[in-house]
């Protein structure tokens, strides 16, 4: 049996399941297939001047209309109906069209914000040496500006940025660990200057892996016990680093302790508990994820669901439980950069998620029909009718598919302020 069929207009029945062999922008839906809920549904597809629809009987509830021999012949011999003027709904859609072209000039506006930071990161880190006072204090104004404007926004929208930084990997780690711990910061209301010594401090968190060779860090076998005992080496070398550049002694213990583990297990000092500083125990929960999602080693992490879910299933003892909380609820579900299916069989990737209601995620969906410069986004605040049905493996999605929604290599975030009671692009 085929997996489509072409019908009639005159078969159309609520619970079929059609495909518009139309461009997206020539018809009012949001999706170019989906089940028929309405008779209303069924009035605008028989405006749309088609004379026959294809439905997918495996993904319908019913079958076709039956019709008499007679009307077969009569429906199949009439010609298409004129197509109807445009519809309040098409003129809804092309509203929604010019909002997506603004949510596209927005995600533009981030990542050029994400790449600036990204890049001056990059180039303190590389000079915090040669010219100590002055890269401290252009660090200390820059988390500055980054602790105002995450503290200070009602709302809070996190953005999965692409693979365009040309930098090195520690300095995306440390971007994304910045930003993920003053989001953690953000949601339990430490006061600004607390929240800007500790962005000082897991910016250059991993200050002392510079001692470490290459040759180690981007070994993709597991470590021996002698060069994991030597990567554990930069929580002091760092330490002594961030004395001598005189740090402020909350970032120096950032740097000390954020591989401390609320168990006992981490290190250099297996502290437990609130032995660790609370600053720390924020820091030791972002970077545990990024290295989840992006292997020191760069070689493929997992995924930001599957990182989040190992992180509360089988290690949440490692961490604070109260800041674990935290950090999951501001993600969500479906963190920025997870590919998900919907409930009526699209699959999409979360973009961007709105920190206040995290399970309602802006989505850019695959729809062969829309040129992948033109995506389809998603705002599932607006969607009532359609959820999120599960997490998908990338090794999972159709090559096509994964290609058009293009995750990153890596997984990178930035912040951006969003609109009280708007989606997370606002």
């Amino acid at each position: 049996m085929p997996e489509t069929q072409d019908i009639l207009l005159e078969q159309l029945q609520v619970g079929l399941y059609v495909h518009l062999d139309l461009k997206w922008f020539e018809h009012p839906f949001a999706f170019s297939h989906f089940k028929i809920k309405s008779q209303e549904q069924i009035h605008q597809l028989r405006s749309l001047g088609l004379h026959k629809i294809r439905i997918d009987p495996a993904l319908s509830d019913v079958q076709p209309a039956a019709l008499s021999a007679e009307a077969h012949e009569v429906a199949a011999a009439a010609p298409p109906p004129p197509p109807a003027p445009e519809s309040p709904e098409l003129t809804a859609k092309r509203a929604m069209m010019e909002r997506m072209r603004q949510q596209r000039e927005n995600a533009a506006r981030i990542e050029h914000a994400f790449i600036d930071t990204a890049r001056a990161m990059k180039d303190m880190e590389k000079n915090i040496f040669a010219r100590p006072a002055e890269n401290l204090q252009k660090a200390s104004e820059m988390i500055g500006k980054i602790a105002d404007s995450i503290l200070s926004a009602p709302e809070l929208a996190i953005h999965v940025m692409g693979d365009r930084t040309g930098g090195e990997e520690i300095y995306l780690h440390s971007l994304n660990v910045t930003m993920l711990s003053m989001m953690i910061a953000r949601d339990i209301k430490l006061p600004r200057e607390v929240a800007g010594a500790m962005g000082v401090g897991s910016m250059f968190h991993d200050l002392g892996v510079r001692n470490i060779p290459d040759k180690v860090l981007t070994k993709t076998e597991a470590w021996t016990h002698s060069e994991q005992n030597l990567y554990e080496t930069h929580c002091a070398v760092g330490t002594e680093m961030g004395q001598q550049l005189k740090f402020p002694a909350a970032a120096v213990a950032i740097v000390r302790d954020h591989h401390e583990m609320y168990d006992g297990s981490g290190y250099p000092r297996h502290l437990k508990g609130e032995e660790i500083g609370v600053l720390a125990r924020i820091v030791a929960i972002a970077n545990y994820y990024d290295r989840l999602c992006n292997p020191v080693n760069g070689t493929p992490g997992l995924t930001p669901h599957e990182a989040l879910s190992l992180m509360f299933a089988k290690n949440r003892g490692k961490f604070d439980p109260k800041l674990l909380q935290v950090f999951i609820r501001c993600l969500g579900v479906y963190p920025p950069g997870t590919i998900v299916q919907l409930s009526n069989g699209a699959t999409g990737m979360v973009a961007t998620i709105n920190t206040e209601k995290p399970n309602k995620p802006e989505l850019v969906v695959y729809e062969p029909g829309v040129p992948r410069e033109d995506a389809i986004m998603v705002d599932m605040e607006r969607e009532s009718d359609l959820n999120i049905v599960r997490a998908i493996k990338p090794a999972q999605v159709p090559k096509e598919i994964y290609a058009y929604l293009s995750p990153r290599k890596r997984v990178s975030y930035y912040f951006d302020a969003a609109k009280p009671g708007q989606g997370a692009a606002g």
